[in-house]
């Protein structure tokens, strides 16, 4: 851990509360980030780890009004006495909602936005963003439109449109949220080698442990309910129970050798999988839970709910998207459609829902042909979430978006809300039935 006797981010007993809210988000946070390291924040969602990093930028209070008691100094500045374009020229942020960071007409331009507004010479302007583009591996789209890219895909630009600033901060919320896992693991290996390149101090915000732990971070910080629960080395946190007690899921590695009653000890090295010290007994039990354990029958699930054969699609005439895809899913089934960036995944799914129209092939849903039916016909029987659920929100209420689809079915006042908030206890958020969906965060909207 580099560790110097100024920090760069020195939270002291710092709150800060939403003008739309009644409690404070942040409850005083106590928090030094020294010049060099890298920093993971994590919590479950709602627990103000992208609070704080608005806070970082300064998108609080200056595009979220709030009110902020307390010091928060970032680089030498105040931040609760400065601007977002001061602490922009401090601090780089890639926001887990790329969409929301889009600014140029395509790949390229969006790239070279900031470069632009500095006036650099557009030769030099071009070279560094062909650069840039080649690291996050997009120099074969730079002419793309936003809309043309993948949800990975347009996280890659973010990340690339931040590293051409000359900032001593870089601060990502959720970088891997839109990222397959070899594509999670490629960005985790980029962000290390922007930070040794440019000696700059990493802050990470990541729900996904096991893929920023393919590389090494300094300190581990777990936020739950406002408040920061830990501050520890992540051997010593993944030892304890923490994680799994606040809603986060540690390292599968670590959960499977649970499961097989071995100790998970600090000097047993558990941040990285490939690095554990295990001894020939902790050994002998992964092996013998290895064996003892046997795939579960899928009892029940013979009958085939839905079945596509022979689908092809492309958005173009001269490039297939999905060719000869066939494939059933079962009844009570939980099916997992993985692929890298680019592949299909989506797209997919859009065919499904109706969104778009297959060039040859057929859906069938309990044996009846889905493509004679419109998408509000496909609608009462088939959900579909989004990457970005801000694509998906039409109402400032939570109440009132949950209940939109139940007030087109005419149900009556007293079963829209029983429904309502049924649903909002299963997920989670009951307690914020009254509150406008902005003030959520970006994983409780998805929920």
């Amino acid at each position: 851990m580099k560790n110097t006797d100024s920090p760069i981010i020195s939270f002291k007993n710092y709150s800060f509360q939403y003008r739309v809210q009644k409690r404070p988000t942040l409850k005083n946070i106590n928090l030094d980030i020294y010049p060099g390291e890298r920093i993971l924040i994590a919590g479950p969602s709602g627990c103000g780890k992208s609070t704080l990093a608005s806070c970082i930028n300064g998108l609080n209070p200056y595009s979220n009004p709030g009110k902020s008691e307390g010091t928060l100094i970032v680089d030498g500045v105040d931040a609760r006495q400065s601007s977002i374009f001061e602490l922009s020229a401090h601090v780089g942020t890639v926001l887990q909602d790329p969409d929301g960071q889009f600014i140029g007409l395509t790949v390229g331009e969006d790239i070279a936005f900031a470069l632009e507004n500095a006036c650099m010479q557009q030769k030099e302007m071009k070279e560094i963003t062909q650069h840039v583009a080649e690291l996050v591996g997009m120099e074969d789209h730079l002419e793309y439109a936003p809309y043309e890219l993948s949800g990975g895909q347009k996280q890659r630009v973010s990340m690339a449109g931040v590293m051409v600033n000359q900032v001593k901060i870089l601060l990502f919320d959720e970088p891997l949220a839109s990222l397959d896992p070899a594509t999670g693991k490629q960005t985790m290996e980029l962000i290390e080698e922007i930070q040794q390149k440019t000696d700059t101090t990493v802050v990470i915000i990541e729900h996904r442990l096991e893929d920023v732990l393919w590389r090494d971070v300094d300190r581990i910080i777990l936020m739950e309910g406002g408040e920061i629960l830990a501050d520890l080395r992540p051997d010593e946190l993944l030892a304890t129970s923490l994680l799994t007690e606040t809603g986060i899921r540690e390292p599968l590695y670590l959960t499977a050798m649970r499961y097989a009653g071995i100790e998970i000890t600090e000097e047993k090295k558990p941040a990285h999988v490939e690095s554990m010290l295990l001894d020939e007994t902790d050994k002998k039990k992964l092996q013998q839970w290895f064996e003892m354990y046997t795939e579960k029958e899928n009892a029940g699930k013979d009958d085939i709910l839905l079945e596509v054969k022979n689908l092809e699609f492309g958005y173009s005439e001269d490039k297939k998207i999905l060719e000869n895809v066939s494939l059933s899913i079962r009844k009570g089934e939980m099916v997992s459609i993985v692929g890298k960036n680019g592949a299909g995944k989506s797209t997919f799914a859009k065919l499904i829902c109706g969104f778009e129209t297959p060039d040859t092939g057929e859906i069938l849903l309990n044996g009846q042909n889905l493509l004679k039916e419109n998408i509000r016909h496909r609608a009462q029987h088939i959900g579909y979430v989004m990457q970005n659920p801000n694509q998906m929100i039409s109402k400032p209420m939570i109440f009132d978006e949950v209940a939109l689809s139940l007030k087109k079915q005419g149900f009556t006042k007293e079963e829209i809300r029983r429904k309502v908030e049924a649903t909002l206890k299963i997920c989670g958020l009951y307690p914020f039935r009254n509150w406008p969906v902005s003030a959520l965060s970006f994983g409780q909207k998805n929920e």
